[in-house]
């Protein structure tokens, strides 16, 4: 049902819009509904010569357990570990900057870094938390222009992930005896692994609407110096926005996410400790909406200023094993493009 919806909704907005008999209008980000919701990465390219930098700031709420597509209770948790987690917060700052050598070609660069917060409860009743920052993994990408002409336009993005981040983050916790021991898998930093950015973008544009389709893959190459790789991430975005005057446009977006589980184990972890250890407890498919505003200035010293919000919550969440289920994200951004 739910790859059911996502074809639908790449097949109506498609349809609905491409009736505009625009024949010689090129596609263009130099409008608020110009770019996608500030979530979405790599969604347009850049004239030759022209520079973009952005920051985002990206915030993720998990809260409730849940098996599969079923809530779970803390209790079901301690049947098999001896903790479990009640939730997690964690907030990203994100850089990027994007330049166009040509027409055709616009390099992206993105770095990050992250604050990870968890609290979890033992067996037992007590409660504890712990805590992780630094930086995370450096991405590297190229867009090639494919076409844009009748006010539509596809690129293809292909790039790759530097593991920059740390995969050693330690915490001391009640029952270690005041000695740091190795968290488990979503508490670190980075996934140690060299990764491929794969993805392909279909746009379009009418008088008063633009839309986006996006089909993207970040798949891990290698296992890391702990023996594993995070699971590959596959996403279908699909976006439509709507200007709301001569600087704003609101969007709505659909979104499908699978994450494998991951492969391999770290030795440094006790997958019987904590459900978070356990790598049978990782990955799921998801289905997520979201709603988003943005904001360009163009005209004045600013020209060129954009600032962007987007919040999205998920429709639909088959998790592996048993999981902290996603509430929200939350995200802000500001982007800035000149020659």
């Amino acid at each position: 049902m739910k790859y059911i919806l996502i074809a639908a909704l790449c097949v109506v907005t498609t349809m609905t819009f491409a009736q505009e008999k625009e024949t010689e209008n090129l596609w263009s980000s130099n409008r608020p509904d110009g770019h996608a919701p500030i979530s979405v990465m790599g969604d347009h390219v850049h004239h030759k010569g022209e520079l973009m930098f952005s920051y985002r700031f990206m915030t993720m709420d998990m809260r409730q357990l849940r098996q599969g597509t079923d809530d779970a209770t803390i209790s079901v948790a301690h049947t098999n570990y001896m903790v479990a987690p009640l939730n997690m917060t964690m907030n990203m700052h994100m850089l990027g900057v994007m330049y166009a050598p040509s027409n055709k070609i616009t390099l992206m660069v993105m770095a990050n870094y992250l604050e990870n917060d968890m609290n979890l409860q033992m067996r037992n009743g007590n409660a504890f938390a712990t805590n992780t920052s630094g930086f995370g993994d450096f991405s590297i990408n190229a867009l090639y222009s494919l076409f844009n002409k009748n006010r539509k336009a596809m690129h293809v993005q292909v790039g790759m992930s530097i593991p920059t981040g740390s995969i050693e983050e330690k915490n001391i916790l009640p029952m270690s005896m005041d000695n740091e021991v190795q968290l488990p898998y979503p508490m670190q930093t980075g996934t140690g692994s060299f990764g491929a950015n794969l993805g392909l973008t279909y746009l379009g544009q009418c008088n008063k609407f633009s839309w986006g389709h996006q089909l993207t893959g970040m798949i891990n190459i290698n296992d890391n110096d702990q023996d594993y790789k995070f699971g590959n991430r596959y996403k279908l975005n699909n976006w439509i926005s709507a200007k709301a005057g001569k600087n704003l446009s609101i969007s709505v977006r659909l979104e499908g996410l699978i994450i494998d589980k991951i492969n391999g184990a770290s030795t440094l972890l006790n997958p019987m400790m904590v459900t978070t250890a356990d790598i049978e407890n990782s990955g799921g498919t998801f289905i997520n909406s979201g709603f988003g505003l943005n904001y360009l200035i163009n005209n004045g010293g600013l020209k060129g200023l954009r600032f962007a919000t987007e919040i999205s919550t998920p429709i639909y969440q088959d998790l592996n094993g048993i999981q902290l289920k996603q509430n929200y994200n939350l995200t802000f951004g500001l982007q800035y493009a000149f020659h």
